[in-house]
């Protein structure tokens, strides 16, 4: 089974970037956390990261077919992207969306997610173990 693990903008700045909301762990330090907890259940996961909404859109229509699993943090694209939630809905993979922080404890802008709709579900406010939630569902989900 293949995860393909895609993370918007601004979280290549983490560990530096409001660590009193998001943390000090950097995105090299999740990768790595992911990629030594997914080894463990045998899940195979190409993980990418950027600043661009094109750029996350093309990775979404060529995961089609080469996975069966999407964890998606769109940082601030989750509110408003609905081209970001096209892309989603269009490649038919079931598609988890995450965050570090409680989205639904933050900014009034940040309650809504416009990809939530066609997600599977949606794992927020746990810090990096957001992300290896949702690797452990997609092991529990294939067994």
């Amino acid at each position: 089974m293949r995860v393909f693990v895609l993370n918007g903008p601004n979280l290549n700045l983490l560990g530096t970037r409001k660590p009193e909301i998001y943390g000090t762990t950097t995105l090299a330090d999740i990768e790595q956390q992911m990629r030594h907890r997914a080894e463990q259940l045998g899940i195979a996961m190409d993980f990418m990261q950027s600043n661009h909404e094109g750029s996350l859109i093309d990775a979404i229509h060529n995961a089609k077919g080469n996975y069966q699993y999407l964890i998606i943090n769109a940082g601030a694209y989750t509110h408003y992207s609905y081209a970001i939630r096209d892309a989603i809905e269009s490649v038919e993979i079931p598609a988890i969306e995450i965050h570090l922080s409680n989205i639904h404890a933050r900014e009034a802008f940040r309650h809504d997610s416009v990809l939530a709709p066609v997600c599977v579900g949606q794992i927020c406010g746990f810090g990096v173990k957001s992300y290896l939630l949702a690797l452990q569902y997609v092991a529990e989900m294939e067994n």
